[in-house]
């Protein structure tokens, strides 16, 4: 397969629509000739029961599909339960863990400026993060686990993006700690009894 067949190959699989001719000539910078040629060539090489995917033609364009051998193992995965995407605790609390680990439950609680101990619970029980020993003073530690490598696409934690990138200066600081106090003021004034524990949903 040349690079336009490629090329193709790849824009077919990253649109959940079929395209047509015409985009896929547009996107690949290609006259519609070309991808006419290259849309055979591809056509060939995913001929039904040779790969796991097959190229069809639907709805006025092209579309990659699983084999049909493959249907009745894709509706068993499929099947499955998604995993929910992460609350604003959640995630706030396994940014700590990625930076400061191994770190503690109660120096999370303190980082946070709320209980950590649902965020906590909840990504040790998705994999996320795992047991890394005791503090001197007798607290469990916690760090991330290979599973949290594989969810952000890394190959060691030395790829976390840098903290310097997001640092501010005295002038942002200080426009940050006033959006925060009369965010916080707004929501203390504005919450109902129990609404204040920090694992609430955005």
């Amino acid at each position: 397969m040349n690079d336009l067949g490629r090329t193709i190959e790849a824009l077919l699989f990253l649109s959940p629509q079929p395209v047509g001719v015409a985009d896929l000539a547009e996107a690949a910078e290609a006259t519609a000739g070309q991808v006419e040629e290259a849309i055979g060539l591809l056509r060939e090489d995913l001929v039904e029961g040779r790969r796991g995917v097959v190229l069809r033609e639907v709805a006025g364009g092209f579309a990659l599909a699983a084999d049909p051998a493959a249907e009745a193992a894709g509706r068993r995965l499929l099947a499955k339960p998604r995993t929910p995407p992460l609350t604003q605790a959640q995630a706030e609390t396994l940014a700590i863990v990625a930076y400061l680990q191994p770190i503690s439950r109660p120096e999370i609680t303190r980082i946070r400026g709320v209980s950590a101990d649902s965020a906590t619970a909840t990504l040790l029980e998705r994999g996320l993060i795992e047991a890394a020993g005791h503090s001197q003073f007798g607290a469990v530690l916690y760090r991330t686990s290979t599973q949290f490598l594989k969810l952000f696409g890394l190959r060691t934690l030395a790829e976390l993006p840098d903290v310097a990138r997001w640092d501010p200066d005295p002038q942002e600081q200080a426009q940050l700690r006033e959006r925060l106090l009369r965010a916080g003021e707004v929501r203390v004034g504005n919450a109902r009894p129990g609404e204040l524990d920090g694992d609430e949903r955005v």
